[in-house]
This record gives structure tokens, sequence and C-alpha cells, in this order.
């Protein structure tokens, strides 16, 4: 491929992420229990809010649609990172555990903050769920490093993921406090309930966490290269890695705060911008990732609301389901080509 050929290929993936974006964003406000056309929406957002459709579109659908866009795009990134500090392109923070070490910190500190009569605001449920996704971090690379197997680390991410989500249900379980009714559907991920409040607070954490990312781009790219071409090119190694280990766990800590944990999105997203891109840099596949990863979420949760309406599906089905398959075909193309190198 030459270089024009790149240019063009990265300028077509983008307009096309874009206008994915824009559609699933208009069919998410028009779609739902109740059906708004698009001149309800043109007319609340550009002419008068204070109307039924204006309630519905600014109280519930735009604070869900910036929610599904920003979280998934941020859990994404968190995938990229993760893929990039293991080498590993099925390393995503569901699959490691981190975002079921999230939520089971966040659920325990609602639940006794709600028995002691406060409520827990947006920064310390992210604060708690960075608390819980960096312990489950530790506990998987200790077991790691002690095999030194990548096959064991999955296992044990996973192992680890379905320890703390049947911790978090058995708390749930017991949890007979009226204010925590909804904890459950949090629990299996759900971008229903986030304010404008909520919101303000996640943007700015991602803001901050997505910059920091764009900053250590250079360095992602040697070390993508290996440890020793890395090392090599002037690269701090360790103070890289660990880098990497607190922005992947702060981007998938505040999602997991505020969504509950959201499957698949992290280990298929990045992977479908690979093939999407044809490269693996980070300054590409930064912003590409964001931008999928909230189309993948708006498309999802579309699904979640209206397939079977006026009932809704978690959000982690719907990524399940659409997400496994690239995973699966991922884990079979990279076979394939192991074989053809033997």
């Amino acid at each position: 491929m030459t270089e024009k050929e790149r240019k063009n290929r990265y300028i077509f993936s983008f307009v096309l992420l874009a206008l994915l974006l824009g559609l699933f964003g208009v069919l998410n406000l028009c779609m739902g229990s109740v059906r708004l056309s698009a001149q309800d929406v043109a007319n609340a957002l550009f002419y008068c809010a204070d109307t039924p459709a204006g309630d519905i579109l600014f109280r519930i659908r735009m604070p869900r649609l910036l929610s599904a866009m920003i979280l998934g795009g941020a859990l994404s990134v968190s995938g990229f990172l993760l893929q990039t500090f293991f080498h590993n392109p099925i390393a995503g923070p569901f699959v490691l555990g981190i975002s079921s070490g999230a939520k089971l910190m966040v659920a325990i500190f609602m639940i006794l903050s709600l028995r002691l009569g406060n409520a827990l605001n947006s920064w310390t449920m992210i604060a708690a769920a960075f608390l819980g996704a960096m312990l489950a971090m530790a506990f998987v690379l200790a077991v790691a490093s002690y095999s030194g197997r990548i096959s064991v680390l999955i296992i044990c991410g996973v192992l680890t993921g379905y320890f703390c989500s049947a911790l978090t249900e058995l708390f749930i379980t017991f949890a007979d406090d009226s204010d925590i009714v909804n904890l459950h559907g949090w629990s299996q991920g759900s971008f229903s309930g986030i304010n404008g409040s909520n919101v303000r607070v996640f943007s700015i954490v991602i803001l901050f966490s997505v910059s920091a990312v764009f900053l250590i781009a250079k360095p992602m790219e040697a070390f993508q290269l290996g440890e020793a071409y890395a090392v090599s090119s002037g690269v701090n190694v360790k103070r890289l890695r660990i880098c990497l280990i607190l922005l992947s766990g702060l981007l998938s800590a505040t999602v997991a705060a505020f969504a509950g944990p959201v499957s698949f999105v992290g280990i298929a997203v990045p992977q479908l911008m690979r093939n999407l891109f044809k490269t693996e840099k980070p300054i590409i596949m930064i912003p590409a990732s964001f931008m999928a990863g909230g189309v993948f979420c708006l498309f999802s949760d579309l699904i979640s609301r209206v397939v079977f309406a006026p009932t809704e599906l978690s959000i982690s089905v719907v990524t399940s389901i659409f997400g496994t398959p690239v995973v699966i075909w991922m884990m079979l193309k990279k076979q394939k080509e192991v074989k053809a190198w033997d």
C-alpha cells in the first residue's frame, strides 16, 4: 500500500465512522418506547425545549446517547491499551476481570454508603471503581508473572471476573435497601439512569485520560515493535507500562462506575479498527477506537431499547451477541496466520 493509498484509507475510514456516529445518534434520539419524529427532535433541539418531546430528549435520551458514545469510546481505548501492554489481541477490561473488579468495589461502596444514609457522588464512584480495577489487575498480573504464560493470564482474568461478579450478586441479593432498586440492572450493564451531572463528571475524567494516552502515542508505537526496540529508542519501558495500566484502569473503571460491566467492546472494537485502517499506529488507533467504540455502543444500546420494547435488554447481552463472533473470527484468523508462518 502506497502512502497516498494509506492516507485515502484513513480519510475514508474516519468519514465512515463519523457518518455512523451521526446516523446512530439520530436514531437513538428518535427511537424508543416513545417514538419521536425527526421534526419533533429538531424542534426540541433548536426551537423549543419546553415540550413533552424536549423533556424526553434532554432528561432521558440525550444523557443516554452521550453516555453510550463517550463511555463506549473510553472502553474501546482501554482495550487497545491493554492489548498493547500484553501484546495480546484478546486482552480487554472484561476478559481480564478489570471491569468486574471495578463493579464489585462500586457495589460495596454504594451499599455501605446507603446503609449509612448517604449517597455516593460521581467522583467517589469513580475512585471506588478505580480501586477495584487496580486490585483485580494487580492480582491477574501477579499470577501471570508467576506463570509466565499468556494462556494462564487469560484464564486467571476470566476466573477473577466470575469471582468478582459472583460476590457482587451476593451483596446485591442481601441488600434490601429500597434506594438500590436499580443496582441489579446496573450490575448487568446499562446506560440508563445516567443524568447530565454524571455526564459532565465522566467526560472530564475521560477527556483527561484520552489526552494523556495521546501524549504517550509515540512511545507506544516503539513498544509495539518490541521491548528491545523501545529501549534502544530511548523509551522508559517500565514507566510506559505503568502509564498503560493506570490509564486503561482509569478508563475502564469510569465506565464500570456509571454503566456497569460492558462486555466485548474493549476486545472486538480495536480489532475491527485494525482491519479497517490496516495499521497498528497508536496515533491512528486511539481516535479510531474511540469513535468506533461510540458507534458500537450506540448501536447496541439502540437494539437493547427497541427490539423488545418496552422490555429493555442489558447492554452486555447485545454487545456479547455482536462481539463474540468478532473475537472468534479474530482468534481463527490469528491461528491461520501462525500456521502459515510454520
